[in-house]
């Protein structure tokens, strides 16, 4: 058996443990084996008459989720359609009253806590308030041991790699640009202006965790 096996049975263990964490601290919580499970499962909670939208996440575009949706005549509202940086805003503004919102988290407790890291805000913003429900789609590496981990797993790892992804397609200033590891940074730049921890669903079930057997997102 590969490396892979060995961590996929790892995972089938430890998810039992997550799953029922999320439900104590009232999320809704699923196990998918793979990419096409988490799909599959989150058609099985969406239809085509409610509006979706989307914070911008790696394990989205993974697991096939968005392209699917785009494709396949569902009632979306994508920032990334915009013709203008105006007009991306505008966009971004009205996902946060949509029915359904969908994003990754950056980590995620073995207790059942989730913990995000924004810049501009309106991916965390649409968690705490807003879309009437929200699916949140991770990839097992996003579970760590206790909330304290999974703060330093979004600012030491989640955060310098978005960096790089974003430093790629535009040239930005951030000390973790530089040296891959966070320096707790004021730039201007900076992709770390909030940090959220949901420690309790409220109201019980408006957020529905899937947790995917598959290294998604960073």
């Amino acid at each position: 058996m590969g490396t892979n096996t060995y961590i996929k049975e790892r995972n089938e263990k430890l998810a039992p443990k997550v799953i029922a964490s999320l439900k104590k601290r009232h999320f809704d919580a699923y196990y998918c084996t793979n990419s096409q499970a988490a799909l599959n499962k989150l058609l099985s909670l969406i239809s085509k008459h409610e509006v979706i939208s989307w914070g911008g996440s790696i394990t989205l575009e993974q697991t096939g989720i968005t392209k699917y949706l785009i494709e396949n005549g569902y009632n979306i509202i994508n920032r990334d359609s915009a013709k203008s940086p105006e007009e991306k805003v505008e966009l971004t503004r009205k996902g946060l009253l949509c029915d359904t919102f969908l994003m990754s988290s950056n980590a995620i407790s073995e207790d059942g806590q989730l913990i995000n890291i924004d810049g501009n805000g309106n991916r965390v913003a649409a968690l705490c308030y807003g879309p009437k429900r929200v699916i949140v789609v991770a990839g097992m590496n996003k579970i760590v041991k206790t909330a304290e981990d999974a703060i330093s797993r979004a600012r030491n790892l989640a955060a310098p790699v978005n960096m790089q992804r974003i430093n790629a397609i535009s040239s930005k200033e951030t000390p973790c640009v530089h040296t891959g590891t966070c320096a707790d940074c004021t730039s201007a730049d900076s992709i770390c202006a909030q940090i959220v921890v949901t420690r309790l669903c409220k109201p019980t079930g408006k957020i529905t965790v899937l947790l995917v057997n598959e290294n998604l997102g960073y």
